[in-house]
């Protein structure tokens, strides 16, 4: 029997799935609209989602409900509202692209991914989580390979789907190993591990989170589907699924192996040692690349690294820094990845030399990836600086300094290649042409999605107190 909690708890995956069939009917008896009527709804929907959830469906406590397959707490109430936001910003993006803004089914995919990872956060059983993620993935796999026409698209969908069913089989042999040596799948009753078995199943499925969240090793796909995906959908695979996989990684591992666990110094330290190869690997390779989305594709690996040192400190303080940081890099690489979807429109390429003279054909657009750019380098007073701090104090407050030191010389790595992209931008200058006779003009939804963007990338670095207090409160269902 359904009560009020019941309904809360998926509040938000019903007024999606609302919006995404409304938009499938729009889609058939809307024989001459314009071009953007359907991002305008489902932007809109989203818009109205956002507010609903945030203003009624805040848990008053950790509560099971739908015989424990989902857990309603405050971790899946903060990160539905992270992707509802991510969905929104991306359907704004999406509106403009050829061959995807004007294609009801791209909305209804992203619709029904965002329901995914809603599901992904929430989920307190095997079952219900294995079943929420390949809701996630399979949109993903198609919006990746949406457009039929260009094959580095086509190639970066085929590659996603490849690698993606791989990790999730070995993934899925993890979970049916739990089931077998304990007899159940719901997250709150699996206990009593050995020591063989724990090291497998923590093996198993790192090798599925860490395809999620692009950690090195499994991190190989990243720069050819974000070349070759759709910049709006490469935009959203590097923010909100990389959330999501964050929030199956702190469901799983501080659910299955607490900081009580004896196994717990083990898993920890498997991810120090991860966080520490992913941020060196993806700072250093992104040194070298000439298309922006290849060394955006690097450098989100890089910020995986980052997020895992909050991971690893294993405590309230670290939980909570792993959720700021995360909403600080949403906001921050939809911005980055939006300048680059308003700047392709026009100009036809991602190569970073083409950004010559940006700042002088439209110094707006230049303004924006000017913030986006300065916050993932870790300036304050941006986003990006503050989250950077918080992931390091945990390390540090967990007597991982070692860690909390590799951290800040791979940012101070990262500076040159992000500076390098404002440089291009600011400094350099189209070769023969004025570039005020090339101007890059920006179509409403980007003035509205980077307008947006950029007072929240600015908002969460200068007030940070409320924001951080928010994601600390993600802490509350986990220790």
């Amino acid at each position: 029997m359904f009560d009020t909690t019941m309904i809360m708890a998926i509040l938000p995956e019903i007024l999606m799935l609302i919006l995404g069939l409304l938009v499938l009917v729009f889609d058939l008896i809307w024989k001459k609209r314009d071009g953007r009527d359907l991002g305008w709804l489902t932007a809109g929907g989203l818009l109205f989602i956002l507010i609903v959830t945030a203003a009624i469906a805040r848990p008053a406590e950790s509560t099971l409900v739908f015989g424990g397959m989902i857990r309603y707490d405050m971790m899946s109430y903060v990160f539905k509202l992270l992707f509802i936001f991510g969905s929104m910003m991306t359907s704004f993006f999406m509106m403009d692209i050829e061959q995807l803004g004007k294609r009801g089914e791209a909305y209804i995919l992203l619709l029904v991914a965002t329901i995914g990872m809603s599901l992904m956060a929430s989920s307190a059983d095997l079952i219900m989580l294995y079943l929420a993620i390949e809701t996630t993935s399979i949109p993903m796999y198609v919006l990746a390979g949406f457009m039929r026409d260009d094959e580095k698209s086509t190639e970066a969908g085929f590659k996603y789907l490849l690698f993606g069913a791989m990790s999730s089989t070995i993934m899925l042999y993890g979970f049916s190993l739990i089931f077998g040596f304990t007899g159940t799948t719901a997250l709150t009753a699996i206990t009593d591990f050995t020591l063989p078995l724990a090291v497998g199943i923590i093996f198993l499925m790192m090798v599925g989170i860490a395809f999620k969240i692009s950690l090195a090793p499994l991190h190989f796909w990243a720069p050819d589907v974000y070349e070759g995906a759709p910049t709006p959908i490469t935009g959203y695979l590097s923010t909100a699924s990389k959330a999501a996989g964050f929030a199956v990684l702190l469901r799983l591992f501080l659910g299955l192996f607490p900081e009580t666990s004896p196994y717990a110094p083990t898993w920890t330290m498997i991810m120090a040692v991860l966080a520490t190869i992913t941020m060196t690997l993806g700072n250093a390779v992104a040194l070298s690349q000439t298309n922006i989305k290849r060394m955006l594709a690097y450098s989100s690996i890089a910020h995986a690294g980052y997020a895992l040192v909050g991971v690893v400190s294993l405590s309230e303080l670290g939980v909570g820094s792993v959720t700021f940081y995360l909403i600080a890099y949403v906001m921050t690489n939809l911005a980055a990845f939006g300048v680059i979807a308003a700047f392709s429109r026009v100009a036809g390429s991602d190569e970073i030399s083409d950004y010559a003279g940006m700042s002088r054909r439209n110094p707006t657009l230049a303004l924006v990836a000017l913030v986006a750019f300065l916050s993932l380098t870790g300036m304050p007073p941006f986003g990006g600086f503050v989250a950077k701090v918080f992931v390091f104090a945990a390390a540090v407050k967990a007597d991982m300094i070692w860690l909390a030191v590799i951290g800040v010389l791979n940012s101070i790595i990262g500076v040159y290649y992000y500076l390098t992209v404002l440089k291009v931008i600011y400094l350099h200058r189209m070769e023969g042409e004025n570039e005020e006779a090339h101007p890059i003009p920006i179509t409403r939804p980007y003035a509205i999605a980077l307008t947006v963007l950029s007072f929240a990338i600015l908002a969460i670095g200068i007030v940070f107190g409320p924001w951080f207090n928010i994601a600390s409160s993600v802490a509350e269902g986990l220790f």
